[in-house]
């Protein structure tokens, strides 16, 4: 029987080699992280990630695999085949290098070569991956979405915003547009960062939208072995993270700390859990980071640490509510998607507040220029 995503997953951008997170793993050991098995069931891979070299990886890991026995989540929308790359911004989204009239076939074609490095016939889960404003909002591209749902490409269909956090508006009219056809949304959220994924949650739970969540371990803290003074290798991608957040979080997570003892568990299994107990949220994909020098916990380790967490919920609400006080971090960054705060021409991750989600807004009783603004 077919798996949807399970409580807990293994992300393609682990390991070091594709996002450039702590120290880089070899072939071997990437391979054996990353395939499905001793408790962790869900593997979620992008084809844009290495340019269809993690696809290839997870194959790897899948091999030999009894179909049934994992879930594989893909993502496309990245056109690495005929885009440019920006920089960290990354390539650009098929919507910018196709005309609307081809935004199927390129969707068809990147989901096919994507299985095809994958080594298997379909995904069970299919995310359109870091969607510019067409993607949230065009029918044409969730007709060509709903076209490979139809072709046996995948059962199951949904959006991943990113890669930066924001598009809370953008994804909630994404829900209202298109919620026949949207299974599964991946966002980013963390005890430590339960804003501005929070407004999106009971927006996903009305529409019967279930939602994975990334960062779950805040940048490596969770793991309990980044401390203030850690040293970051060169182009590790928590280098954009702003000065401070480390001594910030550690504070915060001493004061965390009591809650998950409490109940036998570890700061990672403790973020995990405070996720599962949100309003919509089926699955957790923690960043498995094997920070880069001599003597750093290995990797398998982690592995193993995630794969022990109790799938049933053991915190109670106060607890929960007790820790989303501690990790508040409403108004800390500014936000990418539709806001109040863009100025001039729409950008491909940012662009104005228009009439049609300041009605969203209002909707859900979100006043933009409060609740999605950078305020400290």
């Amino acid at each position: 029987m077919a798996l949807d995503p399970t409580t807990t997953a293994l992300g393609a951008w682990s390991g070091g080699r594709f996002m450039h997170f702590g120290e880089p793993l070899d072939d071997d050991r990437l391979v054996a992280l990353l395939r499905p098995g001793d408790g962790i069931d869900t593997v979620i891979t992008a084809d844009v990630y290495g340019q269809g070299e993690a696809d290839r990886i997870v194959g790897r890991a899948l091999a030999g695999l009894d179909r049934d026995a994992y879930c594989l989540v893909g993502a496309v929308g990245h056109d690495f085949y005929e885009g440019e790359r920006a920089g960290a911004k990354g390539f650009q989204r098929f919507t910018a290098t196709q005309p609307p009239e081809r935004w199927g076939a390129y969707l068809r074609q990147a989901a096919e070569r994507s299985l095809e490095r994958c080594g298997v016939d379909a995904f069970d889960l299919l995310l359109l991956h870091n969607p510019d404003r067409d993607g949230y909002r065009d029918p044409r591209v969730w007709e060509g979405m709903a076209d490979l749902r139809d072709a046996g490409l995948t059962r199951l269909l949904g959006v991943a915003p990113g890669p930066a956090n924001g598009f809370t508006l953008d994804l909630i009219d994404c829900f209202e547009r298109f919620g026949e056809l949207v299974d599964w949304a991946m966002v980013i959220l963390s005890p430590m960062e339960p804003w501005p994924a929070s407004f999106v949650l009971d927006a996903a739970t009305r529409q019967g939208v279930r939602t994975i969540t990334r960062v779950a371990d805040y940048g490596g803290l969770f793991w309990d072995d980044v401390r203030p003074g850690h040293e970051f290798r060169e182009r590790d991608h928590r280098l954009f993270r702003p000065d401070g957040w480390i001594e910030d979080g550690c504070e915060r997570l001493e004061r965390m700390r009591p809650i998950g003892e409490r109940h036998g568990l570890t700061p990672l299994q403790l973020a995990v859990q405070w996720n599962l107990a949100q309003p919509s949220v089926s699955c957790v994909v923690p960043t498995l980071i094997q920070e880069a020098g001599a003597g750093a916990r290995p990797i398998e380790d982690k592995r193993a640490e995630l794969a022990a967490t109790p799938h049933e919920a053991v915190l109670t609400p106060d607890e929960v509510e007790r820790l989303r006080e501690i990790g508040d971090n409403t108004g800390c960054m500014a936000l990418k998607g539709a806001s109040v705060a863009h100025d001039g021409e729409p950008q491909p991750d940012a662009w104005p507040l228009d009439e049609d989600l300041e009605r969203v807004a209002s909707r859900w009783r979100i006043d933009p220029a409060r609740d999605l603004v950078k305020t400290a």
